[in-house]
This record gives C-alpha cells, sequence and structure tokens, in this order.
C-alpha cells in the first residue's frame, strides 16, 4: 500500500532551521507531484509548498515565500521542504502529500502521510 511517512519535526527557537522529510512507498513516486501542507491547532489545513514530478516547477504561499524551499530526489523517493528563519506562527503539523498536480488545493492530493510537528518557540 501506499505510504509517505514525513521525519524531521521538532522544537527550534525562532529564526532557526528544520529540514522536514517525506519517503514514499508504494507508489511510482515520479508520476506524482508533492506537496507540503500544514494545520495549526483551531486551524484549517493550509497550503505550504508544492513540486512538480519533475522538480521543475515549484510553488509556495505567499507566507513562506523566500524562507522555505521544496525540493525532491526521485531517486530516493523522498521531497524535502527545507526550513529557515522560522516564525512561531509556522508552529503546526506538517503533511506530505501525493497527487497528479502540484495543486493549492489540498482536495487534489491523493495519499496523505500521517504528519510530523513542528514547534517554533519565540
Amino acid at each position: 500500500q501506499v505510504q509517505l511517512v514525513e521525519s524531521g519535526g521538532g522544537l527550534v527557537q525562532a529564526g532557526g532551521s528544520l529540514r522536514l522529510s517525506c519517503a514514499a512507498s508504494g507508489l511510482p513516486f515520479m508520476s506524482y507531484a508533492m506537496g507540503w501542507f500544514r494545520q495549526a491547532p483551531g486551524k484549517g489545513r493550509e497550503f505550504v509548498a508544492a513540486i512538480s514530478w519533475s522538480g521543475g516547477s515549484t510553488d509556495y504561499a505567499d507566507s513562506v515565500k523566500g524562507r522555505f524551499t521544496i525540493s525532491r530526489d526521485n531517486a530516493k523517493n523522498t521531497v524535502y521542504l527545507q526550513m529557515i528563519s522560522l516564525k512561531s506562527e509556522d508552529t503546526a503539523v506538517y503533511y506530505c502529500a501525493a497527487g497528479r498536480d502540484p495543486s493549492r488545493n489540498y482536495a487534489m492530493y491523493d495519499f496523505w502521510g500521517q504528519g510530523t510537528q513542528v514547534t517554533v518557540s519565540s
């Protein structure tokens, strides 16, 4: 079955950095665009970043543009989210997702990971 497993979350001070990873299995990874979403307590799921199957096209939410970088290694079936200059408002559970297109709409994704917690202390 399809599995997306996130890792790399944790507690970091404001201004710090983290790199999230999402390892995929059970699906033709190169056939899928990948996205990162996040959900803070009491809020809905929010688009963070997306990347096309080739890595040639990326998209970012305005709130993270210039601070977060999405990338993928198709040889390792893994997508990454490099986060720098973290802010307290970045605190959330971060989810990776696989879909046919790099959409900002979470409903367009077919498969989801279980999430990894990122907590930024101010």
